[in-house]
C-alpha cells in the first residue's frame, strides 16, 4: 500500500458517549477505576449533542466491552430511536461476532466498530464487509508502544503491530479505522500526531483520531494531517471546548 497524507475530502466530528451501567462516563486511559460520571441519561445527552448540531455520535458500551453478556443493547437502541434521522450513530464495545454486529445495525446504528475479533482474525473484518458493506464497518486500533491492543487493553490482551494490523485489515476490505492513542485517552494532552502520520502513510484508509483532543487547535491539526474525523469526549463534557467551536473547526 502507498499513500500521501493530506487534508481529507470530508471530516467527521463525533462526540463520544461512553455508557457504563446506563450512565455517561469518561475513563482515564481505559481504567474503570478512574471513571468520571457526566450524565445519568445517555439518550438525553445524545439528543442534546444533536440539537446543538452534531451529525455523528460515537457510542461506546463499556459494559459490553468488558463482558459481551452485559451489553446495554436496550440503551443503545433508545439512543438511536431518540435522535431518529437527525444524526448517525456508530456503536462500539464488545462486538465480537456477526450476531452482535447484526443486532446493532438492526437497531439503527449507521456503523459499528469492532476491535479484538478483527485483530485476532482479520478475515472476520472481511466477512463483515462482505455482508454489511464497508461503509458500515470500522475497526478500532487502540495503540500503545506501536501495538494495536484488544480486549479492553487488559494485561492479557491480544497485541499486534499496528502497521501490520492496518495492512491486513485493509486487504480484507476495511476502509475506516478509529485510532486511539491509549496513553492519551481522557488526558486532554493533545493527539499523537506522529503516530497518526505514520499510519496515514501506510495507505488510503480513512483514519478517525481519538484520545487527547482538548482544543480547536487539536482538531485542526488532526484534520490537516489527513485524518477523516475526530472523536471528542472529555473536552466537551468539561467545557474546555464547545461543540459549536468543534464543529466549526471540523468544517
Amino acid at each position: 500500500m502507498s499513500g500521501n497524507p493530506g487534508p481529507a475530502r470530508s471530516f467527521e466530528l463525533l462526540p463520544a458517549i461512553d455508557l457504563r451501567a446506563g450512565r455517561v462516563v469518561r475513563l482515564l486511559r481505559g481504567d474503570f477505576g478512574a471513571a468520571t460520571v457526566y450524565g445519568e441519561d445517555g439518550a438525553a445527552v445524545a439528543e442534546a449533542f444533536v440539537e446543538r448540531g452534531a451529525r455523528w455520535l460515537h457510542v461506546v458500551d463499556l459494559d459490553g466491552a468488558r463482558d459481551p453478556g452485559a451489553r446495554q443493547t436496550g440503551l443503545v437502541a433508545a439512543i438511536v430511536a431518540r435522535i431518529g434521522e437527525r444524526a448517525r450513530v456508530e456503536v462500539a464495545g464488545g462486538l465480537r461476532d456477526e450476531l452482535a454486529v447484526e443486532a446493532c445495525l438492526a437497531a439503527g446504528a449507521a456503523r459499528v466498530v469492532v476491535g479484538t475479533a478483527a485483530l485476532r482474525d482479520p478475515a472476520f473484518g472481511g466477512r463483515l464487509v462482505a455482508r454489511f458493506g464497508a461503509e458500515r464497518i470500522a475497526v478500532a486500533l487502540d495503540v500503545r508502544d506501536g501495538l494495536a491492543v484488544g480486549q479492553g487493553w487488559a494485561p492479557s490482551a491480544v497485541r499486534v503491530p499496528v502497521a501490520d494490523a492496518l495492512r491486513r485489515l485493509c486487504d480484507e476490505g476495511i476502509r475506516v479505522f478509529e485510532v486511539t492513542a491509549i496513553d492519551r485517552d481522557g488526558t486532554l494532552d493533545g493527539p499523537d500526531l506522529a503516530m497518526l502520520a505514520g499510519l496515514l502513510g501506510q495507505g488510503s484508509a480513512d483514519l478517525i483520531a481519538s484520545a487527547g483532543i482538548a482544543s480547536v487547535a487539536d482538531i485542526t491539526a488532526v484534520r490537516a494531517a489527513g485524518c477523516a474525523g475526530v472523536i471528542v469526549g472529555r473536552a466537551l463534557y468539561e467545557g474546555r471546548l464547545t461543540l459549536e467551536d468543534a464543529l466549526a473547526a471540523a468544517g
